[in-house]
């Protein structure tokens, strides 16, 4: 079994748990009444399959938690990752309102797919900021309804995710900068050239659209209830990013199993935790730099908006995790056991896996976190080999 070695940063926050109810500003954003239409629309999409949840329980016995389960999205879509639900859900209803403003009725998404509408949705370009994976799913949700796409990716991009964004016929524009000057610069070009900018990290003026996103990623949480088969977990370790994976989930599970809802830990990389530092600021804070590391689609320096209004109360704890414990973590899932086939987990598919198992390895802060012998973890293994070469180079040490 995998013991290892790194560091970690805890937060407590102290907002979570002071008013326990789920406010209606906070089901304005996200709620299970909303998701119904989207999860409903997009099993009906070509290819739609559920992703299994696995359940590490050799892993589980040999840390000495009840369980550990692990939502393997390695294989959503084709496009290996979570992000293939929220980034083309918000494509379609886009697309849909658009459509309704001309045409004086909202087309079904059937109607988007069977090729009715191809000439009015060429004329519709969606544009959109990535560090790679929701611009992946922004681009095949382009393709698959017929409209243009440009993605604006920063300078720390690897070619491979790239390839793969053009490989759905989008335009794709490399900056110099980071990845939150690929957003404003998305932003401003989007209003010059009319573009419809699908982001899934919200800012002031930019509230809408984002909303849509998380309501896409209900799909897997609908999905996770199910295979929990009416259990709850006790503790979900989630990536943290802008916060709009980890407030879908925290505003999901919250507004479903309301007190009975699982702890909320978020996991972000050192270097670029700015829903840490907001936590402890008790407002939004920017992490200006590089925002250098291995978990690339963490790289994110400042919060998503309408994520913080969830999560601000809502996320129980945040984690920092050092560098050193991912490749470790993916190597021990790619080998597998003689109970588990080797799991494909990428780069940020293992963090909140990482931080679970090292805290659990920390006395201390097992004691804080309330992690024992009962205790039934969650995490989401966001993605698969999103970045086939990386992968490779990661897993083979």
């Amino acid at each position: 079994m995998i013991k290892l070695q790194g560091t970690l940063t805890h937060f407590a926050n102290p907002l979570a748990h002071k008013d326990n109810r789920y406010s209606a500003a906070q089901k304005s954003i996200l709620s299970v009444a909303n998701s119904v239409s989207a999860i409903a629309d997009i099993k009906t999409w070509p290819a739609y399959n559920e992703t299994p949840l696995l359940s590490l329980d050799e892993l589980a016995q040999a840390q000495g938690l009840k369980s550990i389960f692990y939502k393997d999205e390695s294989q959503r879509f084709g496009l290996k990752s979570f992000k293939a639900l929220g980034g083309a859900y918000a494509v379609a209803r886009q697309l849909q309102q658009t459509m309704a403003t001309k045409l004086g009725t909202e087309p079904s998404i059937d109607a988007l797919l069977n090729g009715s509408l191809k000439e009015e949705l060429a004329t519709i370009t969606i544009s959109c900021a990535t560090d790679g994976n929701h611009g992946r799913s922004v681009a095949w949700g382009a393709q698959m309804f017929g409209c243009g796409c440009v993605i604006y990716i920063h300078k720390d991009v690897s070619e491979g995710r790239k390839q793969a964004m053009q490989a759905f016929g989008a335009e794709v524009v490399r900056i110099s900068g980071n990845y939150d000057e690929s957003v404003r610069l998305a932003d401003s070009e989007a209003k010059a050239q009319g573009r419809i900018i699908v982001s899934d990290t919200s800012y002031e003026g930019y509230m809408e659209i984002p909303k849509d996103v998380a309501l896409g990623y209900t799909v897997m949480l609908s999905e996770i209830v199910e295979q929990l088969d009416n259990a709850i977990p006790s503790h979900i370790f989630i990536q943290g990013g802008v916060g709009g994976l980890a407030s879908a989930v925290t505003g999901y599970f919250w507004d479903l199993w309301g007190s009975k809802r699982p702890r909320i830990i978020i996991v972000e990389p050192e270097q670029a935790n700015c829903l840490q530092l907001s936590a402890k600021a008790g407002k939004p804070i920017v992490v200006d730099g590089d925002l250098e590391t291995l978990m690339a689609g963490l790289a994110c320096g400042e919060v998503s908006a309408l994520a913080w209004e969830i999560l601000n109360n809502g996320a129980d704890d945040f984690l920092t995790l050092s560098e050193n414990t991912i490749a470790p973590m993916m190597q021990f899932l790619a080998k597998g056991s003689a109970d588990l086939a080797p799991i494909e987990a990428g780069e940020s598919a293992v963090p909140g896996l990482a931080a679970a198992i090292l805290a659990n390895q920390d006395t201390s802060l097992a004691l804080s976190l309330g992690l024992n012998k009962d205790s039934q973890v969650l995490v989401i293994g966001t993605e698969g080999a999103t970045d086939p070469e990386l992968y490779q180079q990661l897993v083979q040490g």
